[in-house]
């Protein structure tokens, strides 16, 4: 049977070993197709959290042991039971970094899923690493334009509305509240962050009982800024915490990064500009980030002309900004589309020089330097036939429609990337590519 640039579409003689997943039973559910396909489908727990979302005990192995001894405990699991393939979420956590370098030793395949590079409305599926690790980190947009030849792509309909943020939130609660009861089984597992997991649950917790509070807030304040005539820049923040922080920039903190573009801002930014700051719609509260961006303007002498919004949709400030500077959120992405200029500082995987400025602040602030359109639009179709796929991973809507498109994406025998250049290699340009 013909399978097309993706090669074999079987799990027929493979061994798919889970480890930790995100939030929720997302990883639980992709197993189901994966053992109908003819695969067959362990899972490792590292504490009660992943136990919970994982529903076949006969499928499950805990790991009881020091995180000193999971290389030898994970050598030995994929030597015994002939592990063809791992599938994890998110590369950076010391677990998962050290099974991707086993699995290199052993020649397994790894996939890696994360939040989508074209958030909201997809989740990135890679193999071997994402973010800074991604092979897109190396790839220049004429390697793009090449490999896509002229072929038009039939973009996917976004839906309105996956309602992610929710249950985003609601599964960190419930996975943190599995985590506060103590384990004997568990006893030794420690978790891959800083923060204490009693305060992990809490903040989890408060954000859930704000969301409705916050939302209305944010709304009120995204309306007051619209309606002011004055000219704005847009400052990104991000999960302080989160990996594409902590793995792939130099800069460690969110108040490090409002300091720093307050300071760029305030040395060129023309007297009558602005400067508001969108904080991540999963924020905490852990800093106090509108006290901190006060006090900051206050130094470098731009009080009064500098604003932080809590939460609220994106779009509504987009449309209106001058320009947007970031560490390496994916909401840049956001901007790029619009054509709006974009000064990242940390890696990202839009990081090129077609369509982020490299800029100083200050020159950025006072000029700032527009994305290629041609360039963007080459970069997002290439996203949308490798590595994006519609859905998400905490809605029940979200995680189904994903499933089905990823699904045969982990069946493959080639990654997206290789499909895509076997595609390259053996057909004429002009065939029209559908995305799933």
């Amino acid at each position: 049977m013909k399978t097309g640039v993706m090669g074999r579409i079987s799990g027929a003689g493979r061994v798919f070993l889970f480890l930790q997943g995100p939030h929720g039973p997302f990883f639980h559910q992709l197993s189901r197709p994966l053992a109908l396909a003819g695969a067959r489908v362990l899972k490792v727990g590292f504490n009660r959290g992943d136990s919970a979302f994982w529903k076949d005990a006969e499928t499950y192995v805990a790991f009881e042991q020091r995180p000193e001894e999971w290389p030898g405990f994970l050598d030995a699991l994929l030597r015994d039971q002939a592990i063809t393939d791992i599938v994890l979420y998110g590369d950076t956590r010391p677990l998962h970094a050290q099974a991707i370098q086993a699995a290199g030793r052993a020649g397994i395949t790894v996939h890696c899923f994360e939040e989508g590079y074209l958030r909201p409305y997809w989740a990135t599926y890679e193999r071997n690493g994402v973010n800074g690790h991604s092979r897109l980190a190396t790839m220049t947009i004429d390697d793009m334009r090449a490999q896509l030849l002229e072929r038009r792509i039939d973009q996917p309909e976004a839906p309105a509305r996956w309602g992610d943020m929710r249950h985003h939130a609601f599964y960190g609660a419930l996975y943190h509240a599995h985590l506060l009861f103590p384990s004997a089984r568990y006893r030794h597992y420690r978790t891959h962050r800083e923060t204490p997991v009693l305060k992990e649950f809490r903040l989890h917790v408060r954000r859930l009982a704000f969301i409705p509070y916050h939302a209305a807030q944010s709304r009120a304040a995204i309306r007051r800024i619209r309606r002011q005539d004055f000219v704005y820049h847009l400052g990104l923040l991000q999960l302080g915490h989160d990996s594409s922080i902590q793995a792939h920039s130099p800069i460690r903190s969110m108040p490090e990064f409002m300091r720093q573009v307050i300071e760029g801002f305030a040395a060129g930014a023309p007297p009558h500009h602005h400067l508001v700051f969108k904080a991540h719609p999963l924020e905490d509260g852990r800093f106090p980030l509108r006290r901190i961006a006060r006090d900051a303007a206050r130094t470098f002498g731009v009080a009064g002309r500098v604003h932080f919004v809590r939460g609220g949709k994106l779009a509504g400030l987009l449309n209106h900004a001058r320009s947007v500077v970031t560490v390496n959120s994916t909401a840049a992405q956001q901007a790029l589309w619009r054509g709006l200029p974009v000064r990242a500082l940390g890696e990202a995987v839009y990081r090129k020089p077609e369509l982020v400025s490299e800029q100083p602040l200050d020159a950025f602030f006072a000029d700032p330097m527009p994305p290629d359109p041609e360039a963007y639009d080459i970069y997002r179709h290439y996203l949308l036939v490798t590595s994006q796929v519609v859905g998400g991973f905490y809605s029940a809507r979200g995680r189904a429609r994903l499933i089905r498109g990823v699904v045969d994406r982990v069946l493959a025998e080639a990654d997206p990337y290789d499909a895509l250049q076997r595609d390259h290699d053996h057909l004429q340009p002009g065939p029209r590519l559908r995305v799933v």
